[in-house]
């Protein structure tokens, strides 16, 4: 369904502009748009405990460093 506004009579661009922007919002149609453009299908059970395994070994990796005194090196070398 298309968004009409019509100009009223004596009424300025600014305010016509204004009120179509508000009818816009209230349809919903720009949320719905929005959610579409960003939709994100959802991980799969493999993909989630792939990804958790992974954070988990960077962590160990990170905590290994910071025992060994070199994490400052290698936060530099990654920059």
């Amino acid at each position: 369904m298309a968004l009409e506004v019509k100009r009223k009579q004596g009424e300025t661009f600014e305010s016509l502009l204004r009120r179509f922007t508000k009818r816009t919002i209230q349809s919903g149609k720009l949320l719905q748009a929005k959610k579409i453009k960003y939709y994100q299908k959802p991980k799969t059970k493999r993909e989630r405990k792939e990804s958790a395994l992974k954070r988990e070994d960077f962590r160990k990796f990170r905590e290994h460093l910071r025992r060994i005194g070199k994490l400052d090196e290698y936060l530099e070398k990654k920059k």
